[in-house]
Parts: structure tokens; sequence; C-alpha cells
């Protein structure tokens, strides 16, 4: 008996000790109960070391026996493990999509935030633009810029239509075609055709079409990503009518018959 206290002391000794230095390094509670239960389970283990040993048994009567012994050992593990916290891998999910919700809406905003910046001053840019082809042509010149994209060429002054152009390459960035289409080489994730050559391919009335519908042309060889609707049609929202005159103005530039730039379908 004298054994068996002083094994259990020191097994609470070693447990206490062992839920101190969890607390110093912030442990949670249950780790530390599972610290202090772990240390009496070790002075268990070794007061049973020192238990009588049992008669020697054999047959049914020892086959019994072990079963009773594997019952008893299970139901001690299955039991206890029950009042212990349990693994759940949708509340885990739940809880990091808690932690990096607040750091994604902020990344969000501030992108948002960032793009609206730089429509802002693009805009600008197209306003100062149009008046300068006011000044030099007149109505009816900026009416032929907004309805056809194209390099008017009465117009004195060519290049306030090229700085059209490179307003519609600032669109193209801005609104991230690169994301999808393929443009002098870089960018694009063959969700669209590369577009080199789409000015040779399209007239401007029909790219301006296409932007506001993405269903009035499907290019040639991408019929599924044509029915998947992989082309969003948010940028009659997204754009005012003068963006998408750049925009198209831009894409009617491009005709590098180089590049094989699918022919595009009519569909509606």
């Amino acid at each position: 008996m004298k054994n068996v206290i002083k094994k259990g002391v020191a097994g609470v000794v070693i447990g206490i000790i062992l839920v101190v230095v969890a607390r110093l390094f912030a442990f949670p509670p249950v780790f530390q109960g599972m610290f202090f239960a772990y240390a009496m389970l070790g002075a268990l283990v070794f007061m049973l070391l020192d238990a009588p040993s049992l008669k020697p048994m054999s047959g049914a009567k020892a086959v019994v026996a072990l079963l009773v012994f594997y019952v008893i050992v299970s139901s001690v593990y299955i039991g206890g493990a029950s009042f212990l916290p349990q693994f759940d891998p949708e509340d885990e999910k739940g809880k990091i999509e808690k932690l990096l919700k607040a750091k994604r809406a902020a990344t969000e905003q501030g992108k948002a935030e960032e793009l609206l910046a730089r429509a802002k001053a693009l805009s600008e840019k197209a306003d100062a633009l149009m008046a300068r082809l006011q000044a030099v042509g007149g109505e009816a010149a900026t009416a032929s810029v907004q309805a056809n994209g194209e390099k008017p060429s009465a117009v004195p002054g060519g290049a306030a239509s090229g700085d059209l152009v490179a307003l519609g390459k600032e669109q193209w960035n801005l609104q991230e075609c690169y994301n999808c289409h393929k443009l002098f080489g870089e960018g694009g994730k063959k969700r669209g055709p590369e577009l080199d050559n789409i000015g040779n391919l399209m007239k401007p009335e029909e790219l301006r079409a296409k932007i506001i519908d993405p269903k009035t042309f499907m290019a040639e060889g991408f019929e599924q990503e044509y029915e998947k609707g992989k082309m969003p049609s948010k940028y009659r929202e997204l754009m005012e009518d003068k963006e998408i005159d750049a925009l198209v103005a831009f894409l009617a530039s491009l005709k590098n018959p180089a590049v094989n730039t699918p022919k595009p379908i009519k569909k509606k």
C-alpha cells in the first residue's frame, strides 16, 4: 500500500508539473487535462507492475480472461475519448474560413478601390480626348469614332485617334482581358482565342456587339467555351459607352495576319 501511495503521489506531482509547463506554453485547457491524465496513467502502470502475479490460466478460462481484459481496456479508451473534443473537418474548415474572410475582404476591397481609381483616371482621359476630337473635327468626327471605332481619316491631327487606341489598350488591361485572350504573345489561359488579327476579321460594330453580348459571335474551335458562357456579359454594366468605344478602336487596330486568330462565327 505504501508503494501504491508513493507512486500515486509521484504521478500527481508529475501531472502538476506538466500542467504548469503546458500553461507556460499557452496550451489549451483540454491539452493540460490530457497531460495530467497521461501522468496518472503512467503511475497506474507502475502500480500494476508491483501487483502480485496472477495464477497461470489456460484453455477456455484464459480466452475468457483475455476477452474481458480487452473489453475493459477498449471501454476505458473509447469512453474516455468520447469526453474529449471531436475533430470535425467541416467545423475546422469553417474556422479557417472565418479567419481568412476578413483578410480576403480587405484584399478584394483594396483591389476594387484600385480599379475604381484607374477607371476614374481613364474616364477623365477619355473626356479630354472627346473634347479634343470635337475641337478639331466637330460633332461629326466624334460621332464617327463612337459609332465605328475607326480612325477618322478626314480629321486633322491623327494623334487624337491614336490616343483613342491607347485608351482602348488601357481598357484591355483594366478589364483584365488578358486573363482569357492571348495578345502580342502574352497572357491568355486558353479560355478565349488569340486576338492579334481580330481587326481583319471583325468590323468595329461587330466587335462592339461581341463585347456587349458575347453570344452574338463564336470563335471557331471554341464551341465548348461558347456553350459554357466563358466570356461574361458583365461589361455592358461595367463599362461606359466611351470606354467600349476605346476598346473597340484598340481591337480594330489589331491586324497581324501572321497570328492565326480563329474565324468569328455569327450566332445572333
